[in-house]
């Protein structure tokens, strides 16, 4: 018998038992008060996709916008050119030929032509 616990030995050791069980149980409690929620997860996921969503739209905008400007400049260039090439037109009519008849008419006098 002397290798049998005794009942106060017994005792203790259901006592150290007990309160290594109560510490476990703190850390583990411990450890899940840390953790996020699924729900809280699946939130945060959500919104965070949606703040990309709202990214991705706001720079397509921007995108638009840019290229949009950039046709408007190149039609604007090309009015400009436009306008550049009647004013040309418009000169040559208004005072070159104008000028060439009037040569072409004192040349023509100068020899005879014109009697």
């Amino acid at each position: 018998m002397p290798d049998e616990p005794t009942l106060g030995e017994v005792v203790r050791r259901l006592e150290a038992v007990h309160q290594d069980l109560k510490e476990d149980f703190r850390d583990v409690a411990g450890r899940l008060d840390g953790k996020v929620s699924i729900e809280r997860y699946q939130y945060e996921k959500e919104a965070g996709a949606e703040r990309e969503r709202a990214l991705t739209e706001r720079v397509r905008e921007i995108e638009a916008a840019r290229e949009k400007e950039k046709e408007e400049k190149q039609q604007a260039e090309q009015k400009l050119a436009d306008r550049r090439a009647a004013d040309r037109r418009l000169i040559f009519s208004a005072l070159i030929a104008p000028v060439l008849m009037l040569i072409l008419t004192l040349y023509l006098t100068s020899q005879g032509a014109g009697t």
